[in-house]
C-alpha cells in the first residue's frame, strides 16, 4: 500500500476542514459549488478509464449481486432509516425527514472511487449506478408519502440530466480515450496510473468545494451535527455488518463483498438536497440534515475503505498460509 493510499482518510478529513474554513470567505462560498461537478466528472473519467468494457459486460450477468444490493438499498435501508429516526429524532420531525431522505438515496458518484480505493469490483458497482439512480428517484416520492406524509415528484429532465452528466459523459469520454490510445503505451503506462494516483486528490477537491459552498451555514447550525452523529454512525455500523454477513452467506468474493458494502453505505446527498429544496422550501432543517450528512459520511466511507483493505490483506495472508501448508 502506497503512502498516498494510507493517507486517504486523513486527506478526506483535511478536505472537509479546508472546505469549512474556505466557506467563511463570501466570494469562495458563492462560487465553490460550481467546482463540485467538474471535479467529480474528472474523478469518474479517470475511474472509467481503467475499466475495459468487457468487464462491464461480465458485471451485468451477476444477478445475485444486483438483487442483494437492491434489496438492501430499497427494502431494508428505508426501514432501518425510519427506525433510527424514530429512536433518535422523533422530537425533531424535520431532521427525521431529512435523515430518511438521505438514507433512502444510494450514492451515484463518489462511492465508485471508494470502491476503487478498497480494491472492490468497480465494474460491478458501475453497473448498479444507473439502476440505483432511477429507482431512488422513482421511489423517493413513495418513501416521502409513507414516512413524511407528503407526496412530491421529481422532474424527469432532472433524472435524464443526472444520468447523462454523472455516468454517460465520463464513461463515453473514457472509452473514447481508450479507443484512440488503444495501441499507445501512454494509456497503460502514463494516463491510467496518473488518474489512479489522482483520484483521491480529485475527490478531496470535490469535497473541499462542497463544504466551502455550505460551510457558513453549517457553522451557524453546528448543533445539528451532534444530533445526527449517532444515528448516522449506527446506520453505517449496522449496514456494514449486514453487508459482511450477507456476503459471507452468499459466498461473494472479497471484491464483490467490498462493492456491496460501499454500494449500500454511501448516500446521494446532492440529489436529496436538490429535492428537499424544492419539496420543503419552508423547512430549512430538512435541507440542513442533507448538508450535514456528508460531513459525517465521507470520513466514515474513507475509514470503511481502509477497514476493507485490512480485511483483504488478512484474507490474502490466510490464503497464502493455506497454500504453504498444503505444499
Amino acid at each position: 500500500m502506497s503512502l498516498l493510499e494510507k493517507m486517504h482518510t486523513l486527506l478526506i478529513l483535511l478536505a472537509i476542514i479546508l472546505g469549512l474554513l474556505l466557506g467563511q470567505i463570501p466570494v469562495i462560498e458563492a462560487t465553490a459549488e460550481h467546482f463540485i461537478v467538474p471535479f467529480l466528472l474528472l474523478m469518474l473519467y479517470g475511474l472509467f478509464l481503467g475499466i475495459p468494457i468487457k468487464d462491464l459486460k461480465k458485471a451485468f450477468e451477476n444477478f445475485k449481486f444486483a438483487g442483494t444490493s437492491l434489496a438492501i438499498n430499497f427494502i431494508w435501508t428505508p426501514l432501518l432509516a425510519w427506525g433510527l429516526g424514530a429512536l433518535f429524532l422523533s422530537n425533531q420531525p424535520a431532521l427525521w425527514v431529512g435523515f430518511i431522505m438521505l438514507m433512502v438515496t444510494p450514492c451515484t458518484d463518489w462511492y465508485l472511487v471508494f470502491t476503487g480505493i478498497a480494491k472492490g469490483n468497480v465494474p460491478l458497482s458501475t453497473v448498479m449506478l444507473p439502476i440505483n439512480l432511477i429507482l431512488q428517484v422513482l421511489l423517493l416520492p413513495v418513501f416521502l408519502l409513507i414516512f413524511a406524509g407528503v407526496m412530491k415528484t421529481v422532474d424527469m429532465s432532472f433524472l435524464i440530466e443526472s444520468i447523462l452528466l454523472v455516468l454517460a459523459l465520463p464513461f463515453l469520454l473514457a472509452n473514447l480515450t481508450r479507443f484512440i490510445l488503444n495501441q499507445e503505451k501512454i494509456l497503460e503506462k502514463k494516463l491510467i496510473p496518473f488518474f489512479e494516483t489522482g483520484q483521491i486528490i480529485l475527490l478531496s477537491l470535490a469535497i473541499t468545494a462542497m463544504f466551502a459552498s455550505q460551510g457558513k451555514y453549517l457553522f451557524e447550525n453546528i448543533n445539528v451535527v451532534y444530533t445526527l452523529l449517532v444515528p448516522i454512525l449506527l446506520f453505517f455500523l449496522i449496514n456494514f455488518l449486514i453487508g459482511r454477513i450477507v456476503s459471507r452467506a452468499l459466498n461473494f468474493s472479497y471484491e464483490d463483498s467490498a462493492s456491496l458494502n460501499l454500494t449500500t453505505l454511501a448516500r446521494n446527498s446532492p440529489l436529496s438536497l436538490a429535492i428537499a429544496v424544492v419539496a420543503f422550501p419552508d423547512q430549512p432543517l430538512i435541507a440542513l440534515a442533507l448538508v450535514v450528512g456528508p460531513l459525517i459520511e465521507l470520513p466514515l466511507l474513507a475509514l470503511t475503505s481502509q477497514v476493507l483493505l485490512k480485511i483483504r490483506a488478512s484474507t490474502i495472508s490466510k490464503e497464502d498460509e493455506e497454500i504453504f501448508q498444503g505444499d
